[in-house]
C-alpha cells in the first residue's frame, strides 16, 4: 500500500484521516503509517513517532481484547498543536489500567498511553467502542 490517504477537513474545520483495518495484528503497521503520514501532512513531524507508539497499542489492544473482524483508526487534528488518535472496535467492554507485575509479559499498554499522552479516554458507541488519546506537540 502507498502512504497516500484521504485527508478531510470537517465542517468544524477540524481535519480528519480514517482508514477501516480487519482485526489482525498486521494492521498495527498501516495504522502506524495513516498516522505518520496524516501528522507529517498537518506539519506535526514532532508527534510523529509518539503517535506510531500509541497507535500500535491501540490496535494491538483491540486485537487481543475486541470482537469483529474489523477496527476503525481515525486520526483527527483538533488545534493546531493537538492531535486526536483512535480505534474504534466492535467490543463494549471497556480496557482498564491493572496491576502489573516485572516478569509478566503484558499488561502495560495503557500505563504507557498514560503516560505519554496529553488525554486518553473511551467513547461507548453502538455496536463497539472508541479508545482514543490526545498527544500535544510542544512548543
Amino acid at each position: 500500500m502507498n502512504d497516500v490517504l484521504p485527508v478531510l477537513q470537517l465542517p468544524t474545520g477540524d481535519w480528519y484521516a480514517a482508514e477501516n483495518l480487519p482485526r489482525v495484528p498486521e494492521s498495527a503497521e498501516r495504522a502506524r503509517r495513516m498516522a505518520r503520514t496524516a501528522i507529517a501532512s498537518w506539519g506535526l513531524l514532532r508527534l510523529s513517532d509518539q503517535s506510531e507508539l500509541l497507535v500500535t497499542e491501540l490496535v494491538s489492544n483491540a486485537v487481543k481484547h475486541a470482537q469483529g473482524e474489523g477496527l476503525r483508526v481515525t486520526v483527527l487534528r483538533l488545534s493546531y498543536e493537538r492531535v486526536r488518535i483512535g480505534v474504534h472496535d466492535r467490543d463494549r467492554t471497556r480496557p482498564r489500567i491493572k496491576p502489573v507485575t516485572l516478569d509478566g509479559e503484558s499488561g502495560r499498554g495503557l500505563l504507557l498511553i498514560d503516560a505519554l499522552s496529553v488525554s486518553w479516554g473511551v467513547d461507548l458507541l453502538p455496536g463497539g467502542k472508541r479508545v482514543w488519546v490526545v498527544l500535544e506537540a510542544a512548543s
